[in-house]
């Protein structure tokens, strides 16, 4: 027996093989190019044959105007985000749990996972056909003698809709771990605060919501992380130059200076304040995980 078990975690490591190859390939070889980030790379040159300017390049990124700002979005963003990812969840999760028919529950439960699995390039056009000039919400808010406001282009709305939105595609798939959560609450605590005449929201108070009260902490400190990161694929297909000033982020803007302005070295060294600072957020993830918890994310 003792022989056998090497044997069998090699074949565990050998089917770990082929994601380890995928992520070395496009994980780790890629970060060669962070050298870009301490010259002004030119690509008829080269990585190797480029200027070295050092540290340039991310002192010229705190003077530029647009850097505030850019910084001051992605935060708001991130932070709306991660704050309502929480919170709906929850609730949704324990509303949910109060649901004593099970074909309802389930037909539920499915209408809402659906958004998750669909991409923002195709959902996005839901949202500006939604929020449009000549939309469903301006034709209520016409019906209400209210004058059509045009949201995909005001710098006031633009915000809230890619919070609210995100929300809306993942708080379904959010709850998931929520209502596992909840089926291992002792049933017998309910029973007992019945018993001494609880109603439904005092269980709730007291027994359900301290219940998962701990997968609420670490679920809360694990997105942390996140914080850099508004979501570069739901801003990309809605923002517009209109919005430019309360909607690009940092992922947006790497992509337009990097991509379109042809300025590698300038996105490149943007993207590794925000790597460096993403990981400094990890690892603080980690330590608060295993404060608040007997778990460690690492």
């Amino acid at each position: 027996m003792q022989m056998r078990k090497p044997k069998k975690q090699l074949y565990y490591h050998v089917m770990m093989l082929p994601g380890m190859i995928f992520l070395a390939i496009f994980s780790f070889v890629p970060m060669f190019g962070i050298i870009m980030a301490f010259q002004n790379y030119i690509p008829a040159k080269g990585i190797l044959n480029s200027k070295w300017v050092n540290f340039d390049n991310f002192k010229f990124i705190f003077t530029i105007p647009d850097s505030k700002q850019i910084f001051f979005n992605t935060i708001t963003i991130a932070l709306g985000k991660m704050i309502l990812g929480v919170i709906v969840p929850v609730c949704f999760a324990l509303l949910l749990n109060e649901i004593r028919r099970k074909a309802f529950k389930k037909t539920i439960q499915t209408i809402v996972y659906l958004p998750h699995f669909l991409s923002w390039v195709v959902l996005a056009s839901v949202v500006q056909y939604i929020f449009s000039y000549e939309g469903p919400i301006n034709s209520i808010l016409s019906a209400l003698q209210i004058s059509p406001i045009m949201f995909m282009g005001s710098n006031t709305w633009f915000r809230p809709i890619m919070i609210l939105t995100e929300t809306w595609k993942e708080f379904g798939y959010g709850s998931i771990i929520y209502l596992a959560a909840l089926t291992g609450i002792d049933p017998g605590l309910y029973e007992a605060a019945a018993i001494d005449g609880a109603n439904r929201f005092k269980r709730l108070l007291h027994i359900t919501l301290p219940g998962i009260l701990p997968i609420i902490l670490i679920m809360t400190t694990m997105s942390l992380p996140n914080i850099l990161s508004a979501g570069f694929d739901q801003i990309f297909n809605l923002y517009n130059p209109l919005v430019y000033e309360s909607g690009d982020i940092i992922d947006t803007y790497v992509y337009r200076v990097g991509m379109l302005q042809r300025q590698y070295s300038l996105a490149t060294a943007v993207g590794l304040i925000k790597s460096v600072a993403g990981a400094i957020l990890i690892a603080t993830a980690n330590k608060l995980v295993t404060t608040f918890s007997d778990r460690r994310m690492f």
